[in-house]
């Protein structure tokens, strides 16, 4: 069997997953500390600290990089790329090392597995970034010149339950027409077109349905009279946009289970608000309907808040199942979707791609 080492780098976590094969057989997830961090100015800074934590981890388990087929590692902000396994290569380092498109945490994934690459002779891939633009060229257009529509999303996992749900239906992604929602954090919610993701919400500035701490789109005029009220700062405006804005904003908690304690336990305002948010969600997903031109074989729910079938499932289906059949995959296995990107390519089912 192949063996795959999975890489996943959060703020405060590193992922580690090794699979043999699409079968998880060891996973731990590397915290790191505030204090710990703290000596980093830069992301990239931290990519000898993450690299020498994994290979702590290596030495206690009976695994050696050598032992490894190849390495994946989460995608992070690269250019606009279409789906799929791409190569790690020397652009792609450079270029998130530069932090030419953005700085977060997940630009580590790859320049830690080119590093196990380059000490092993063992391929390291990326696969299916959040930046993977893929959006018909008429989705992209806003009601003015200065303002595009742009494609990030939960590329990864969103990808990744559409295969599952092909599969179930005995078909393949590419003969499939879906619209995936994916429900954690941030929220999005795609139109997938035989294969290809032909338009979706920008799920981290501000675009779709509200989510646990984003606002989501709001209404135009009264943001921007508050932006000129003199009240808050340039960063205090972009926090309610992302960060303390949903259910942070409505109920003081970014958490979705506190929230559905709050319901159960009888508080109304909780209920309206979180009802509010599946009402938003099952908007956007009828949304979707109309670049699919109404021929959908599923509705896909995922991420986090998808294993709330009491609510949030119960709600969503209430108001989109005469649209298709909705699929439920509850939360998102990453480091899963990350190591059979690997196979494929492996396996010689899907041509590796080459980032330029």
């Amino acid at each position: 069997m192949l063996k795959i080492l999975a890489v996943n780098p959060g703020s405060t976590s590193t992922k580690i997953a090794i699979f043999d094969g699409e079968k998880e057989i060891k996973s731990q997830n590397l915290y790191h500390s505030a204090e710990e961090l703290r000596p980093f100015r830069h992301m990239a800074d931290q990519y000898q600290f993450r690299v020498d934590k994994i290979s702590a981890f290596l030495k206690d388990t009976s695994y050696t990089l050598f032992d490894f087929d190849a390495f994946v590692g989460r995608g992070g902000l690269v250019k606009p790329v279409q789906g799929g396994t791409y190569i790690v290569n020397d652009l792609m380092i450079k270029e998130l090392k530069e932090a030419k498109y953005g700085e977060h945490a997940s630009n580590l994934g790859a320049m830690i597995v080119d590093e196990f690459s380059k000490l092993t002779g063992k391929p390291a891939f990326i696969v299916d970034p959040v930046v993977v633009d893929e959006m018909d060229d008429i989705a992209k257009i806003s009601g003015h010149p200065d303002f595009q529509r742009k494609s990030i999303f939960h590329a990864l996992n969103q990808k990744a339950v559409a295969r599952k749900a092909a599969e179930s239906l005995e078909k393949r992604y590419e003969e499939c027409n879906f619209i995936v929602a994916h429900m954690g954090g941030g929220i999005s919610v795609g139109a997938h077109k035989k294969g290809r993701v032909v338009d979706v919400n920008n799920a981290l500035d501000g675009d779709g349905p509200f989510s646990p701490e984003r606002s989501g789109t709001l209404p135009l005029t009264s943001l921007i009279d508050l932006c000129y009220s003199g009240r808050y700062t340039f960063e205090e405006m972009k926090r309610k946009i992302k960060g303390e804005g949903g259910l942070v904003a409505h109920l003081g908690t970014n958490n979705a289970v506190d929230v559905q304690k709050m319901v159960d336990g009888g508080d109304k305002h909780a209920e309206l608000i979180y009802h509010a948010m599946a009402y938003q969600i099952s908007k956007w997903i009828g949304r979707m309907v109309v670049p699919l031109e109404g021929n959908v074989d599923a509705i896909i729910l995922t991420g986090g808040m998808a294993y709330d079938s009491k609510h949030m499932i119960k709600w969503i289906k209430e108001k989109v199942s005469y649209i298709a059949p909705v699929m439920v995959f509850p939360g998102g296995r990453e480091e899963e979707a990350l190591a059979i990107g690997a196979l494929r390519v492996l396996r010689g089912e899907e041509q590796p791609k080459n980032y330029a």
